[in-house]
């Protein structure tokens, strides 16, 4: 930590309403966007540990209107699982205010910081150790859509506007291309003609859309399995974080960018591309799974296109990481030279496994529809 962020970090910390004396702070998780440390209070004979966050104003311009949002959900939520017998503090972010009462601080440098209860006794996987534990990722996300379902999806701000829209998507890849600032372009000639190639794929949801066939859900819009905490003990799956993405959207996309990350038989950088594919058993238990926790929520039509969604979400992703190449690396951070060509490689050879899949998965969604 530089000595300009530890200095704005202290003026955080003074400023919510946390309780006893700061015993620890340390950087936490591995997210690509905001600066995330988890802080121990030490309050008598016990402790307390708090998540902290800077939130990316690059990514997230609108900080003020993305804590609006998460504060509507987790508020319908909470209601959902207290009528439902749960634990509302472990089954939902629950976000702690500032000294000033709001849901964030904004420091003397103009940076948003937001604070929430540590979730003690459950972890967060950035792969899948078992198929149980994808399984009850999948419920959980289901669930999410299914106590969301009467949210009215309209009142929610667009924190990233157009984020899953794949056809903007593709021209801001076009466009990356043809300026090729980095000098990059000749290096990857092969991956963008795979995008080129597939075209078609990017525009299938939009006119659908445009037609009226889909409704738009309140969605989470940032599926990966480290997104839901699993309970240590239980092994179930009982919290949905990461709501900065939460917004109007489609629930085919929910489904397939959690396909796309966590059927994968490999990491998401992997550089061995012999080692990537989708998995068949675990894309079953994620069907499974998902489709018991929306509860009948989603039309036949959504169902049918589940898999369709995995597929986009998994080339749209590809595109962001090769856009993001093409430009210097500014959105996701890397950590290491070429680290977002890699992690497109490894998107665009899980499409091409689910190509190959294609009939398989559709049939294992009318095993299950």
């Amino acid at each position: 930590m530089t000595s300009v962020l530890r200095e704005h970090f202290e003026e955080a910390v003074r400023n919510f309403q946390f309780e006893g004396a700061l015993q620890n702070a340390a950087p936490y998780g591995n997210g690509h966007i905001n600066d995330t440390y988890l802080l121990t209070f030490a309050n008598g004979s016990g402790s307390t540990k708090i998540i902290l966050q800077r939130m990316n104003r690059q990514v997230f311009a609108k900080p003020v209107e993305l804590m609006e949002n998460i504060m509507g959900v987790t508020s319908h939520l909470r209601k959902k699982i207290m009528e439902q017998g749960g634990d509302p503090l472990r089954e939902t972010l629950n976000v702690i205010p500032s000294r000033g009462q709001r849901p964030y601080f904004m420091d003397s440098a103009g940076e948003y910081w937001r604070a929430y209860r540590f979730i003690t006794g459950a972890v967060s996987l950035d792969r899948v150790e078992r198929p149980e534990d994808f399984y009850e990722s999948a419920l959980a996300f289901g669930n999410f859509q299914r106590m969301l379902a009467d949210y009215p999806a309209g009142t929610l701000h667009e924190t990233i506007p157009g984020f899953h829209d794949t056809e903007a998507r593709f021209d801001a890849f076009q466009k990356a291309v043809e300026r090729d600032i980095c000098g990059r372009a000749r290096y990857v000639r092969k991956e963008i003609e795979f995008i080129r190639a597939r075209r078609e794929l990017a525009g299938v949801f939009n006119r659908l859309l445009e037609k009226k066939e889909l409704p738009l859900r309140v969605t989470h819009n940032d599926t990966k399995l480290n997104n839901v905490m699993i309970d240590s003990r239980t092994r179930r799956g009982i919290c949905v974080i990461d709501l900065d993405t939460v917004m109007p959207g489609l629930a085919m996309n929910d489904f397939g960018d959690s396909i796309r990350f966590g059927a994968s038989t490999a990491a998401e950088d992997e550089t061995d591309l012999r080692k990537v594919s989708c998995d068949m058993a675990l894309y079953e238990q994620y069907v499974k799974g998902f489709l018991k926790g929306c509860a009948g929520q989603l039309t036949q039509k959504e169902v049918r296109l589940l898999p369709m969604g995995a597929r986009i979400m998994t080339f749209e992703c590809g595109i962001r990481f090769l856009t993001d190449y093409l430009e210097g690396d500014r959105y996701f951070k890397i950590h290491r030279e070429n680290h977002n060509l890699d992690r497109c490689r490894t998107q665009l050879r899980l499409v091409e496994s689910m190509e190959e899949q294609w009939d398989l998965m559709n049939k294992i969604i009318e095993k299950y529809q």
